[in-house]
């Protein structure tokens, strides 16, 4: 299976919150399944950190290019293609991550691990 996580599923997996479903720890920690971390995620941390949105990351800020690799997650870039998705969809969601994240899942055809209810409005496949 091949899944890509939402940030607040990034997030929750790395630092181990109970928030974090049973069924997302249980594909997440399969070592047959293939896991994306889209660059959309490490641009919103980073902005988040920066900001004092997200204080606690101040481990993962400063190298998540290896925490993503410790945890044997696979980097998704950021294409042209994907940004045009993202900024061209009609849905009124007005995050710039989640409309990224949507757009990756939607054109990769990977589900996006995310309890974001708003997410289904893009037409993608959530897993929970």
């Amino acid at each position: 299976m091949k899944l890509l996580l939402d940030t607040h599923a990034l997030l929750w997996w790395l630092f181990d919150d109970p928030r974090l479903s049973e069924r997302v720890r249980g594909a997440v920690g399969a070592p047959s399944n293939q896991i994306f971390v889209s660059s959309a995620s490490a641009w919103e941390i980073s902005t988040k950190f920066r900001l004092g949105k997200l204080p606690s990351a101040h481990v993962l800020a400063q190298d998540m290019g290896e925490w993503f690799r410790k945890a044997g997650f696979t980097e998704l870039s950021i294409t042209v293609a994907h940004a045009q998705r993202a900024g061209s969809w009609t849905q009124q969601h007005r995050d710039p991550f989640d409309r990224m994240l949507a757009a990756q899942s939607a054109m990769e055809n990977l589900p996006l691990v995310s309890s974001d209810k708003a997410l289904p409005a893009f037409g993608i496949e959530l897993f929970w």
